[in-house]
């Protein structure tokens, strides 16, 4: 029967069969009182022999027909209805099959977005956690090094990872009579809790030192806050907190007290063109914030023209070398014994920072580097120059100005 390819559900011969749960067999349409009037048969196509197989699915579904039909009467066997209902039921099997296959497709994508939409999320609250530990890192540290005069600052930051708030500080600020107070610190331990404990310490110093500037006084009063303030836990700090006065000659008069720092370095060149390295460290200064009767120590010196004063926390000390041993205080020393560049902050700095850089890991925790040095009049104005650095919580920064 040329061009027929479907017959469709209309009332009659598929509407009929469908509805059976076993083949429908009608060998003369004609002398079938319901198929005899139906347009398949009284009309132009002139159906003689009808026979369908319903496709039903397991669960009562009836979706079609599978159908024989000729323009003659037929009868057939009932192995031809069993090849009919074989048919039918390998129709069926396609379907479903398809189905199915529509079914792990829709699912494979489904499960591909949500995949995509969780990657998505991941990397949105990975970016949203950095930016939030980068801005909450800003508001702990100094935007930027006041102007001395006389004096090269420089410092530099490094957070050991993008997404956690460290617990290294520093700051320096003027304080009665043209006197200036520095200090670095490090609290134990990193993120939120840290950066309470931080916050905390930086503020204390500030408002102690404007109180009374001696550097004793000021590490002592902290330790008292850190052991009563029910924020700070049961969280420590090491700390080293210094003033500068300056004196008649261009040099400052330093002095720095400990609190369980790593020392200082006193810095100048000697006479043999090597650098004359002196490690400030004021015996007795215990941790800040871990013991009611903690004493501190403290250390006075000259920093004359020319010479400059280095300040760092342990990450730089404890960085591995390339036979895996840390750098140490003594690593550090000698570093620092055989530059050969000036001895301003700022070369001091980037020399650290190159340092750091050429060791096989890098540092493993948060590094603050904090550089004084003293303006060598023959080589720079009285004004001095004073150089500046914007701190976030990016693996490296490093500015000035």
């Amino acid at each position: 029967m040329e061009g027929v390819k479907e017959i469709g559900r209309d009332p009659g011969l598929c509407g009929s069969a469908i509805l059976r749960d076993d083949a429908l067999v009608i060998p003369d349409t004609l002398r079938d009182p319901v198929a005899a009037d139906n347009p398949l048969v009284a009309g132009e196509m002139g159906v003689r022999f009808y026979a369908a197989a319903p496709i039903i699915t397991p669960d009562g579904h009836r979706l079609g027909t599978v159908n024989v039909l000729d323009t003659k009467p037929r009868s057939i066997t009932e192995n031809d209805i069993a090849t009919l209902a074989d048919l039918a039921a390998i129709v069926l099997d396609e379907m479903e099959l398809r189905l199915s296959a529509l079914r792990a497709l829709r699912n494979e994508q489904e499960r591909w977005e949500a995949e995509r939409a969780a990657r998505e999320q991941v990397e949105k609250d990975k970016a949203a956690i950095a930016a939030f530990a980068s801005t909450l890192q800003r508001t702990l540290l100094p935007p930027a090094l006041p102007v001395v005069p006389g004096l090269d600052l420089t410092c530099h930051y490094r957070t050991a990872s993008v997404h956690d708030v460290g617990g290294d500080f520093y700051d320096v600020f003027p304080v009665d009579g043209g006197r200036w107070a520095f200090f670095l610190g490090d609290v134990c331990g990193k993120g939120p809790e840290a950066a309470t404990v931080t916050a905390l310490a930086r503020h204390t110093l500030r408002v102690a030192a404007q109180i009374d500037p001696d550097p004793v006084t000021v590490l002592s009063t902290l330790n008292t806050v850190l052991l009563t303030d029910v924020t700070a836990g049961s969280r420590f700090c090491t700390a080293l907190f210094g003033l500068l006065a300056p004196g008649e000659d261009g040099g400052f008069t330093v002095t720095v007290a400990t609190g369980g720092h790593p020392p200082a370095y006193h810095v100048r060149p000697d006479d043999s063109g090597a650098v004359w390295v002196k490690a400030v460290r004021p015996k007795g200064g215990m941790l800040v914030g871990a013991f009611p009767q903690a004493s501190f120590a403290q250390a006075t010196f000259l920093l004359a023209p020319g010479e400059g004063l280095f300040l760092y926390t342990d990450g730089l000390t404890e960085a591995r070398t390339t036979q895996g041993a840390m750098l140490g205080e003594d690593g550090l020393t000698g570093f620092l014994h055989q530059r050969t560049g000036p001895l301003t902050a700022t070369a001091l700095v980037e020399d650290a920072v190159t340092l750091l850089a050429s060791l096989p890991e890098g540092a493993g925790d948060d590094v603050a580097l904090l550089a004084l040095s003293v303006s060598d009049a023959e080589t720079a104005p009285d004004t001095g120059v004073a150089a500046t650095a914007h701190t976030t919580a990016a693996p490296e920064h490093f500015g000035q100005e």
